[in-house]
C-alpha cells in the first residue's frame, strides 16, 4: 500500500477554470413539448466558460444560423454598420440560455470546421477591415445593446479556429494542403487577418480579452504565429491551443512548449488557454472508434480527471475547456439521446466544488498513474480527488492510503462501475483498493 501524504500547510492559490467546456447546455426556453434538456445538471457542475466554437453542428443550439460570422452576417456585401444586416436571433437564444447555466460564454469569432467535400466558409474575407469592423457589431451586440441587443459583459473573445490545420512545413515554409478544413487561405494572409482584427477590436474594447487562433497542436507554426505577431506588435491578450491524446503528461508537455513560446516572443503575460481537449487513442479506423467507446466510458473520465489534476498542479495553463458538451461523438458528460449525465460528467461536477476552497493544498507526491486534487475551505474542511488512470485496459488494482496528517471524519463517493457517484459512505480510515479508471472524492464533514 503507498500512502499518500497531502500537506496542508502549503497554500497554493484558488483553483483555476480547469472544468470549463465548449459548447452550452441543451435547453429550449420557448418548447413545451418533445423536448429533452441538461440545464440543470449543467448547472450543477458549475462550468464557468463555454466556448462556442462548432455550435452551428447542432439543431438544438439553432445550427447554421448560429455563432458563425457568416450565420450572423449572411451577405458580406451589406452594410456592417447597418443593424439590419445582422441575423441574431439564433445566437441570441444560444447565448441566453449558456447564461441561464450561470455559464459565461467564451465567444469564438470565425467558423466552424467543415468536413464536407465542398467547403464554403473557410476562406478568407474578402476585406479583412470589415470582417474585422462586424466582429466588431457582434461585440456591440452582447456588451453594449447595439442592434437591440445586450450588456452580458463577455470578457473573451477569440479570432478564428485551429489555422494551422492542414498545413505542413516543407523548403523553410507553412504550406498547406489541398483538402482544408478550417483555413482556406495561406498564412501570410491569416497573419494579415489576425493583425487587423485583433489591433482594431482592442481599440474599440481594450478591457475585453482579444487572442486566438486556436491552433490546433503545431507548437512550431504557433511559435511563428507569436514571433510574426510580435513584429506586427500585434496585442494578445490570450493564446489559445488544442491537444488530443491518451497520455495526461502529453499535455503538460505542450502546455511547457507552448509558454516557452509565448515567453520567447513577449507574450508571456497573456494566458495560455487549451480551449479543445479529449482522449483520442487514434484517429483512423479501430482506433477512433476505440477513442469513442472510452470517451464516453468510465476511462473517459479517469482521462478527463487526471488532465484536470495535473493542468491544475502545472501553474502553467490558465484555462481548461473540455471539447464538447454539444451533443456527438466526443461528449462524454452526457448520453446522447437521453441527455443523462454519463461517467465523464463527474469529473466536472466535483471539480465545481474546488471553487468552495480558499485555497488548493497539494501531495508531497503521487504514485505512478494515480493523480490527486485537494483543497481546503474557509473552515480549513478537505476536499479532495484522486484518480487511477492508465491507457494499460489491462491494468491491475492499487492499494492507497491518504494522510492529511490529523485525523477527521469524511464523506467518499465512488466514481467506477459499482457505484452511483452521487451516493457516499463515511470513513474514518481513507484507505481503499482502486481498480483501473476508478476516481474517488473525499469530503471532510
Amino acid at each position: 500500500m503507498e500512502t499518500i501524504r497531502f500537506n496542508l500547510e502549503k497554500s497554493h492559490g484558488k483553483f483555476r477554470a480547469m472544468n470549463a467546456v465548449n459548447n452550452g447546455p441543451i435547453y429550449k426556453r420557448h418548447a413545451k413539448d418533445q423536448h429533452r434538456s441538461n440545464i440543470a445538471t449543467y448547472k450543477a457542475a458549475r462550468i464557468p466558460y463555454a466556448r462556442n466554437h462548432d455550435a452551428a453542428f447542432c439543431a438544438s443550439y439553432g445550427g447554421e444560423h448560429t455563432v458563425d460570422i457568416t450565420a450572423i452576417f449572411p451577405n458580406f456585401d451589406a452594410d456592417p454598420y447597418s443593424p439590419e444586416s445582422y441575423d441574431f436571433a439564433c445566437t441570441d437564444e444560444y447565448v441566453a440560455i449558456t447564461l441561464v447555466a450561470d455559464t459565461e460564454p467564451f465567444y469564438r469569432l470565425g467558423q466552424k470546421i467543415e468536413h464536407y467535400i465542398k467547403k464554403f466558409n473557410i476562406y478568407p474575407p474578402k476585406d479583412f477591415k470589415k470582417w474585422a469592423v462586424i466582429c466588431e457589431h457582434i461585440i456591440r451586440h452582447y456588451n453594449e445593446g447595439w442592434a437591440n441587443g445586450y450588456k452580458y459583459g463577455i470578457k473573451y473573445w477569440e479570432i478564428w479556429n485551429e489555422p494551422d490545420l492542414d498545413s505542413d512545413y516543407k523548403d523553410g515554409k507553412w504550406v498547406y494542403r489541398d483538402y482544408r478544413r478550417t483555413w482556406g487561405g495561406n498564412i501570410e494572409e491569416f497573419y494579415d487577418l489576425y493583425e487587423i482584427t485583433a489591433k482594431h477590436l482592442k481599440s474599440c474594447f481594450p478591457t475585453l480579452k482579444i487572442g486566438g487562433p486556436a491552433i490546433c497542436g503545431k507548437v512550431e507554426w504557433g511559435a511563428d504565429f507569436l514571433c510574426e505577431m510580435q513584429k506586427r506588435e500585434v496585442p494578445i491578450d490570450f493564446f489559445s491551443w488544442h491537444i488530443y491524446t491518451n497520455r495526461p503528461a502529453h499535455v503538460i508537455e505542450r502546455a511547457t512548449a507552448v509558454k516557452e513560446a509565448m515567453d520567447k516572443y513577449g507574450y508571456g503575460n497573456a494566458e495560455s488557454i487549451l480551449n479543445e481537449w479529449n482522449y483520442v487513442q487514434g484517429w483512423q479506423g479501430e482506433e477512433f472508434t476505440y477513442s469513442i467507446e472510452q470517451i464516453i466510458g468510465l476511462k473517459g473520465s479517469a482521462f478527463t480527471a487526471a488532465v484536470m489534476c495535473l493542468s491544475q498542479k502545472s501553474d502553467i495553463i490558465d484555462m481548461l475547456m473540455y471539447y464538447d458538451a454539444r451533443p456527438g461523438a466526443f461528449n462524454g458528460l452526457w448520453d446522447y439521446y437521453t441527455f443523462r449525465p454519463l461517467k465523464g460528467y463527474y469529473p466536472f461536477y466535483w471539480y465545481g466544488m474546488f471553487y468552495d476552497c480558499v485555497a488548493e493544498v497539494r501531495s508531497e507526491s503521487d504514485p505512478e498513474d494515480i493523480y490527486t486534487l485537494a483543497g481546503v475551505d474557509e473552515n480549513g474542511k478537505i476536499t479532495a480527488t484522486v484518480t487511477y488512470y492508465t491507457n494499460d485496459d489491462e491494468a491491475p488494482s492499487k492499494e492507497i492510503k491518504l494522510d492529511f496528517a490529523r485525523d477527521g471524519k469524511y464523506e467518499v463517493y465512488y466514481l467506477d462501475n459499482s457505484h452511483d457517484p452521487m451516493v457516499a459512505t463515511e470513513t474514518s480510515k481513507l484507505e481503499f483498493t482502486l481498480e483501473r479508471f476508478t476516481s474517488i472524492l473525499i469530503k471532510e464533514i
